[in-house]
């Protein structure tokens, strides 16, 4: 596997870039599948974009992506090809809707389902090579506890639990919260409540949740709102769209709107704040840009 070299390669990434920036790492995760996690990171996304968000999403579901196939694309290489060592994250990046950006995952190769935390690492660390600013990185991680999810969600600043009204996706979720917390120190989390019939719902979920977390662990669970089940949304999958831009003003694609919102009011990253520094050369500029760069 390729892999990034953190020292001299931080400085060549500070030369590169004119402006100070910083960066909001965001992943999306579940603990099941089939909860509608990467609609909503496709749609958050959008949401976001249209907002004038220089937007990147990062397939994390790496044997099994399919952002692709959402939003109608058809990339020639993905992250398999920066594994091997053939391609960066630069070349692999296809153009969606709008200025979105993504990087694709491979679909159907094993390998990728199995790579090693350190596999996971590298493709964090590869994140110092791109030649542009983003001013919010999506993961759409896989659903469940594999070590995919645990490293992308410990690398990110803020983590989005989408969770729906079924005991086996409410479960789930608390056995994710669980482990980030009590094996991997992660401490606060945002919940979303999807594919709910009303807003009533939605808190329902978030407060069955949050019970049992205030009883045994020591967390910050945040309820982050909810997504309604709406039939635009599947109407916008069969178009190969997101709601947010198919049916602008269906009540899931206004939903979405209003987490974009709230998302612009979480405090700006001032630093490599995931537990893996994410994105290390890209994030810490905000703090180093006065620093002097040695050649």
């Amino acid at each position: 596997m390729r892999t990034v070299e953190i020292g001299n390669g931080q400085a060549a990434s500070l030369r590169r870039l004119q402006q100070p920036h910083s960066t909001r790492v965001i992943a999306v995760t579940s603990g099941k599948g089939g909860v509608g996690k990467t609609n909503v990171s496709v749609n958050l996304a959008m949401a976001l974009t249209l907002q004038g968000k220089d937007v990147t999403i990062l397939d994390a579901d790496l044997g099994l992506g399919n952002i692709d196939v959402l939003l109608g694309l058809h990339p020639a290489y993905n992250l398999s090809h920066v594994i091997n060592g053939e391609r960066s994250l630069d070349e692999v990046m296809v153009a969606g809707p709008d200025s979105l950006r993504i990087i694709p995952a491979a679909s159907g190769i094993q390998m990728m389902a199995e790579l090693t935390p350190s596999q996971h690492g590298g493709i964090i660390r590869a994140f110092s090579e791109l030649n542009h600013n983003i001013d919010v990185l999506l993961i759409d991680t896989a659903a469940g506890i594999s070590d995919s999810v645990i490293s992308f969600s410990r690398a990110a600043q803020e983590v989005i639990i989408v969770v729906c009204d079924e005991p086996a996706s409410i479960t789930d979720a608390y056995a994710l919260i669980k482990l980030l917390n009590r094996e991997h120190g992660l401490f606060r989390f945002r919940v979303l409540s999807n594919m709910v019939k009303s807003a009533q719902q939605g808190r329902e979920v978030y407060e069955t949740i949050i019970k049992v977390t205030d009883r045994f662990l020591d967390v910050a669970l945040d309820y982050m709102g909810y997504i309604p089940h709406d039939d635009y949304v599947v109407k916008s999958i069969r178009k190969q769209r997101a709601v947010v831009e198919a049916f602008p003003r269906s009540k899931a694609a206004m939903a979405f709107k209003t987490l974009a919102d709230k998302v612009e009011k979480w405090p700006v990253p001032k630093g490599a704040g995931g537990h893996l520094e994410f994105f290390v050369e890209r994030l810490v500029q905000s703090n180093l840009h006065d620093a002097e760069v040695l050649p």
